[in-house]
């Protein structure tokens, strides 16, 4: 139960930071070398290697989080995070596999709000010191996105 709950703070320190417009505390949450991964349902089952979005190591992920803050140009959004049945798997002493479904409501400045994404997440995750991300890959149910994924997922 010690396992589950560290694993699961480390999901809700993921969607807060995100949900809560902390961006710059999101890269912080992978290891220096951690990748993180959006790809579809389908080309995953199939094997395809062409993500939607794809960034290895925390430098790519600050960059990300800088663009967003500087470069790119979208309309004013929101997220909120929805995280559930987690299965927790052994890989050795210090990592563990996790699965977990997820939607991801999206709110715009008017005050609309739409399921923007449903998923899973299958990660890669290190337990020590402190709990990390190691691989992050989003597995969304749809290929169809209505709008620039602009935010991480």
């Amino acid at each position: 139960m010690e396992l589950r709950a560290i694993v699961e703070s480390l999901h809700a320190r993921y969607a807060h930071a995100i949900d809560d417009d902390r961006l710059e505390d999101w890269p912080a949450l992978f290891t220096e070398d951690g990748k993180y991964r959006i790809a579809t349902a389908e080309n995953e089952a199939r094997g395809l290697p062409i993500p939607i979005l794809s960034a290895e190591g925390r430098g790519m992920l600050r960059d990300r989080v800088a663009s967003l803050r500087n470069a790119n140009i979208y309309e004013p959004q929101r997220y909120r995070h929805l995280i559930s049945s987690t299965i927790i798997e052994k890989v050795n002493d210090k990592k563990y596999k996790s699965t977990s479904n997820f939607l991801v409501v999206r709110i715009m400045q008017d005050g609309t709000a739409l399921l923007f994404a449903s998923g899973r997440y299958l990660d890669l995750i290190v337990v020590g010191k402190q709990t990390l991300f190691e691989e992050r890959v989003v597995v969304c149910d749809s290929r169809r996105f209505d709008t620039l994924l602009a935010i991480p997922l």
